[in-house]
């Protein structure tokens, strides 16, 4: 059912990119009505609007704690225009309908991160603000909300294109958003009371599943900006932070700066050079599609010019051990972009457990590279070839078996992981290579369990790849073996197994 706009009620802290919405709706012939700041900040503009107070007669009190509180407000966001009772009461009330709804809450989650004072941060819990919200959510057959500056480009172009008219189906979807924003906030406070023990979660996995998380992340991250983390991002960020720790001091890499993505916690797109925007322009270039929505980490300081690069794609979370200050002021352009300062690269993980049928499963961390290095193929690998399958063998450590990691010179060019099968895990891993024009002469393969057969080496050595590391233990493994010495290739077996289910 098409709704007209005749009215609306703008609240909101931040004001940037407020104007062209009201002055659309002034152009419209609207009616606004506004609270404190943002009343000023629209008479600035000289856009009209009505006091909320000429309609409550009660002015901001308490320090502003109780503006909106008011059933003449609520009744014009709450009344059903298709119940007769409701309107007569509203006009026996002198109460307005109220057809639009624009909050902007106190910015909680902000306040956490720039102070510890809880005068403060109990100030920056919003009461009328998500009741406002709620109320226009619930009240979505007549009632457009908006509840997050994200979506005030696509009021203004619905107020341009509709006239200020709306259908049901979108009026709910702008419900939909507005719940969960007051879901997300309520869930950010409920983690303030409650530190260190557990965190409920948005949802979990997928939005009908609900989700805590058990811990303490202050421990491990300073949250410079954006939303509670969700489960997804949860996992992602540990499946980033496993990497990563691979490259730290601790592990011998003084020198290596390393720039890595991950998606759906499997690595797409890793390298290593001389610079942090060197290492991050190689890392995406393996793989530019799947880098979309990834999770970002990096073993050095984020400068200026990276963030700049990283800013031109769409990610959900970046982590590093610090930031330059131009930098965030770049990479805080969008706020609900997570960035996470890691307080330590070598961080103890617990033993990584799972629960099974009726119990649970828990294990050691897969810690090392490989156990030894046994030359075992037609030739010697050369100083170079060494460096890239030390380097191979720890992406394929991190990719879901089973895995084959492609790499040439300190790049991941193609991979393949949670194949049924090795041989389409290569074929996987050569076909994302030539998707991107990569040569794989030079490169070299990682696999993170033994060949059961030569045909994987063969397959390789087709496309160009001399150089293999692998753990061996197969009953065959003279087959592959005989295979590289036979074409003069090169085969290392580390006697270490890197299954990741």
């Amino acid at each position: 059912m098409q709704k007209k706009i005749q009215s609306a009620l703008i609240s909101v802290f931040y004001k940037d990119g407020l104007e062209p919405i009201a002055k659309k709706l002034h152009e419209l012939g609207i009616t606004i009505y506004s609270t404190g700041g943002t009343q000023k900040f629209l008479e600035d503009l000289k856009v009209p609007c009505v006091a909320v107070e000429g309609l409550t007669t009660y002015p901001s009190i308490l320090g502003g704690r109780v503006k909106t509180l008011h059933p003449a407000v609520f009744g014009g966001i709450l009344g059903r225009r298709y119940e007769p009772q409701d309107l007569v009461e509203m006009k026996q009330y002198n109460i307005p309908e109220i057809d639009l709804v624009i909050v902007d809450l106190y910015p909680f989650e902000e306040t956490l991160r720039t102070t510890t004072e809880e005068k403060l941060i109990i100030e920056k819990i919003d009461i009328g603000g998500p009741s406002m919200i709620r109320a226009a959510a619930k009240n979505f057959s007549d009632i457009v909300v908006i509840a997050a500056k994200d979506d005030y480009s696509a009021l203004e172009q619905l107020l341009a294109d509709q006239k200020g008219e709306t259908s049901l189906e979108q009026r709910k979807v702008f419900a939909a958003k507005a719940f969960a924003v007051v879901m997300q906030y309520d869930i950010a406070i409920s983690n303030y009371f409650n530190p260190g023990h557990q965190q409920s979660l948005r949802y979990g996995e997928n939005p009908h599943q609900q989700a805590v998380f058990y811990g303490n992340l202050a421990e491990l991250f300073t949250q410079l900006n954006g939303k509670e983390l969700s489960y997804n991002n949860l996992v992602d960020v540990d499946a980033a932070v496993q990497l990563i720790k691979e490259f730290s001091p601790s592990q011998g890499n003084l020198d290596e700066i390393v720039f890595a993505i991950i998606k759906h916690t499997n690595v797409c797109g890793i390298a290593s050079r001389k610079t942090v925007k060197e290492s991050w322009d190689t890392a995406l270039a393996g793989d530019p599609e799947s880098a979309f929505g990834g999770v970002l980490v990096c073993n050095n300081t984020i400068d200026k010019a990276t963030a700049l690069a990283i800013n031109e794609i769409f990610f959900e979370v970046l982590i590093a051990p610090s930031f330059h200050a131009d930098a965030l002021e770049v990479l805080k352009s969008k706020k609900n972009r997570i960035l996470l300062q890691l307080k330590t690269q070598n961080a103890k993980r617990k033993s990584p457990s799972r629960s099974i049928l009726n119990g649970v499963l828990e294990q050691d961390s897969d810690e090392s590279n490989y156990t030894k290095w046994e030359e075992v193929g037609g030739r010697e690998t050369t100083q170079a070839e060494k460096e890239d399958l030390v380097f191979a063998n720890l992406v394929c450590k991190h990719l879901k078996s089973n895995a084959i990691a492609l790499i040439k010179n300190k790049q991941l060019v193609g991979k393949g992981c949670g194949q049924t099968s090795r041989i389409d895990s290569l074929r996987q891993a050569i076909e994302k290579a030539k998707q991107f024009n990569f040569d794989l002469h030079s490169a070299v393969l990682a696999s993170d369990a033994f060949f059961p057969f030569n045909d994987c080496v063969q397959i390789a050595h087709t496309a160009g790849i001399e150089t293999f590391i692998q753990p061996g233990g197969s009953v065959r493994d003279k087959d592959s073996i005989e295979y590289c010495v036979d074409n003069k290739l090169a085969m290392v077996m580390t006697g270490m197994r890197h299954f990741k289910h």
